[in-house]
């Protein structure tokens, strides 16, 4: 299941902007389809178990393998926003545009770098 966690009003209406949005397109019409993310009050918050942690780029062991020498304690690798970030497009969120702004701050060797753009330019974004 795919869900959004809101805490106050102001994200619960910015939340339901961005999937109508996403929904359609300029001119009005269905743009991706209908998007059964649901929009739900936060409530208590459980971790998941340490395999379910960045869980795609866990299977990408050349990217795993660096974010482990940069993140020895699991812990940091789980709280880190490059890994999150990078976990993202190996999953194929995001755009090669998008990627390449901000591939300096990931923290990934050349090597590390160009296996992501290859991941990322096989989703055609």
């Amino acid at each position: 299941m795919s869900a959004l966690f809101y805490h106050n009003d102001e994200q619960k209406a910015l939340a339901l902007e961005a999937k109508a949005r996403q929904e359609v397109d300029r001119q009005g019409k269905l743009f991706r389809g209908k998007i059964f993310t649901e929009i739900l009050p936060a409530g208590r918050f459980y971790r998941a178990e340490d395999y379910h942690q960045k869980y795609l780029l866990q299977k990408t062991p050349e990217l795993r393998q660096e974010y482990s020498a940069i993140y020895p304690n699991f812990t940091d690798f789980v709280n880190s926003t490059a890994a999150a970030r990078v976990n993202g497009y190996v999953g194929g969120y995001g755009t090669l545009a998008a990627l390449e702004a901000e591939l300096d701050r990931l923290g990934l060797s050349s090597r590390g770098r160009e296996k992501l753009q290859k991941i990322v330019q096989r989703f055609g974004r």
